[in-house]
């Protein structure tokens, strides 16, 4: 039996990227002719890809690792290796992507098709042939390819619907969604009957359908954490129209106008922006409520049992979703992009030393042979490029002090 899971946590490792080759031509009785070593494919991008025929994050509460494919290494005679596969993850449409650690939000993927670079793949390392020079004419060494991007995410389901059905528990949400539409939701005669939001699709006619959205019953306090609808409020936040249902016959006593009165405190509490969406209240289970209940109830009333009003209510939401729709323009996907600095910095280290970060920094000594003095030479003129032999100085560095870069590391010294 499936589950609606609408939080999970998401491990993207994309892949790696192959390494250079060191490799030299062989012409006739040349035995080592010019260098020809070809570079490494890059590693495979992890993108996120919202899809509408996802309906929940279940696939992955067990399985939360995806890894993109590795680049594969470059070859002699100039052979570039093959590029990693790209990996689409597949979510439901209304995910929304945080950073596990800080919470802060990095893609908002609404509609279908929306896709968002969750981890880029690491760069491919550069053949010998790329450091042939005037100066060097046999390139003795090649670039290892970079490490894939590897993060952890938080995702969270915002559920896509035009109509949110609110109400406490046992008030008739699963009932009148059944009724009104094909979903199937469990119920029964107790609270907390539902434990996940339902989705149903009403249509009217040929040219007439909305998304209704049953959210398990929210209690006095749901907006502070108590309950079970504390968890589903934020499904509420996309809905185009608020319907809130109010139980005129209820097993706990609690008035019509208390629960509207509660109800409408915890929209609030939880988002005021709630408060001023269009809605609907109406009162409900007319088959088993008291004449004087009814008869003091001032409003829309319906019986999913019977069908009394339920025709008017699917008219009227219908109504309001019309004039929302065109109020409300079609939300796009929202990406937060932060270009990443390409630029050395320097990171004072507590146990002592410094450490250099930057890309082009770490890249300039990720060779796969840094023990000959070409590959050192090479190491020394890119990071003076770069500036880093000032950044240090400026950072208080001093004759003999450990720099460390990825996971290079060499004595400093002000003459370099």
């Amino acid at each position: 039996m499936s589950q609606f899971v609408d939080e999970c946590q998401l491990n993207v490792k994309a892949g790696d990227g192959g390494a250079g080759c060191v490799s030299f031509r062989r012409e006739g009785p040349v035995a080592m002719g010019g260098p020809n070593g070809g570079d490494g494919g890059r590693g495979g991008d992890i993108w996120m890809v919202a899809d509408r025929n996802v309906a929940s994050l279940l696939a992955f509460r067990d399985h939360p690792h995806r890894i993109g494919g590795n680049g594969v290494h470059g070859m002699g005679k100039d052979q570039h290796g093959k590029r990693g596969e790209t990996l689409e993850v597949k979510v439901p449409e209304g995910t929304v992507v945080r950073d596990m650690y800080t919470g802060e939000v990095l893609a908002d993927l609404v509609d279908h098709g929306d896709k968002w670079l969750a981890a880029h793949g690491g760069r491919g390392g550069r053949g010998n042939a790329r450091f042939l020079t005037n100066r060097r004419r046999a390139p003795s060494f090649a670039e290892q390819g970079e490490h894939g991007e590897e993060r952890w995410l938080k995702l969270e389901l915002k559920l896509m619907a035009d109509v949110a059905l609110v109400g406490f528990p046992n008030a008739g949400k699963s009932t009148l969604i059944s009724v009104i539409s094909a979903a199937k939701p469990k119920i029964a005669a107790y609270p907390f009957t539902t434990l996940e939001p339902n989705l149903g699709v009403v249509r009217l006619d040929g040219n007439t359908e909305f998304v209704v959205a049953d959210i398990p019953g929210l209690i006095e306090g749901a907006s502070e954490g108590k309950g079970l609808g504390h968890r589903f409020l934020r499904h509420i936040e996309r809905a185009r129209v608020l319907c809130v249902l109010i139980d005129l016959a209820p097993v706990d006593d609690t008035s019509p106008s208390e629960q509207l009165e509660i109800l409408l405190r915890e929209l609030e509490s939880y988002d005021p922006s709630l408060l001023t969406r269009p809605r609907v209240i109406v009162g409900t289970k007319t088959d088993s409520a008291t004449a004087e209940m009814i008869a003091a109830w001032d409003g829309m009333m319906i019986s999913s049992v019977t069908n009394q009003g339920v025709r008017e209510l699917v008219g009227r939401l219908a109504s309001l979703v019309h004039d929302a729709r065109q109020e409300q323009p079609v939300t796009e996907g929202r990406v937060i992009l932060k270009p990443e600095s390409d630029g050395a910095w320097v990171e004072r280290l507590a146990t002592g030393g410094f450490r250099v970060h930057g890309r082009k920094a770490e890249r300039a000594v990720h060779l796969n042979d840094v023990t000959t003095p070409e590959a050192m030479t090479y190491i020394e003129e890119r990071l003076k490029k770069l500036g880093v032999p000032r950044l240090l100085a400026r950072a208080g560095a001093r004759q003999g002090d450990v720099v460390w870069i990825a996971d290079f590391s060499f004595d400093y010294s002000p003459d370099n």
